[in-house]
């Protein structure tokens, strides 16, 4: 049955490794499918320390946008994250509409398998509001997208501190 869970929070909150552990009481072998695109060795250091905390019974996608691509049926998944899968389609096509369109119509191509998805998000909206006018935009984006999933999802646990609050 098709079931997906929405964990959104801060940066360094706990989304991750909450997503993580939810994952490994509902499967015994959780699909973690990896949206980054690699920039700098800084965000490489951070991949590598991301891949060292899971274990063999992981298996391992990486795949930057068309996460469609890949038949989840039966599985239950760790999509991480939202956030990077966003910045992805926003660089490519450089307009916050057409982004947002392509990446909801992704989002419902993949969801369309009965599986268990599990979204981690981060809410960069929460903050201050930026003086770059292209980070406000990309803030724009992600929100929505956020709102989006949040709508679609049968569950949503705001991470804070470390401490899992359910939301829906």
């Amino acid at each position: 049955m098709k079931r997906i869970i929405l964990i959104t929070g801060g940066q360094r909150s706990g989304k991750s490794e909450q997503a993580e552990r939810l994952a490994l009481r509902l499967s015994t072998n959780p699909v973690y499918v990896a949206t980054a695109h690699v920039w700098d060795d800084e965000f490489r250091e951070r991949v590598r320390r991301h891949q060292e905390r899971r274990g063999p019974e992981w298996t391992n996608i990486e795949e930057e946008q068309l996460l469609s691509r890949h038949d989840l049926t039966g599985r239950v998944a760790v999509i991480d994250c939202i956030t990077l899968w966003c910045t992805n389609f926003f660089f490519q096509l450089q307009d916050v509409q057409k982004a947002l369109s392509a990446i909801k119509a992704e989002f419902d191509r993949f969801t369309n398998q009965d599986a268990t998805f599990i979204f981690v998000t981060n809410e960069i909206g929460s903050g201050g509001v930026s003086t770059d006018a292209v980070q406000r935009q990309f803030t724009d984006l992600q929100g929505w997208m956020n709102q989006y999933v949040a709508s679609k999802a049968d569950e949503v646990i705001l991470m804070v501190s470390g401490i899992a609050v359910k939301i829906k």
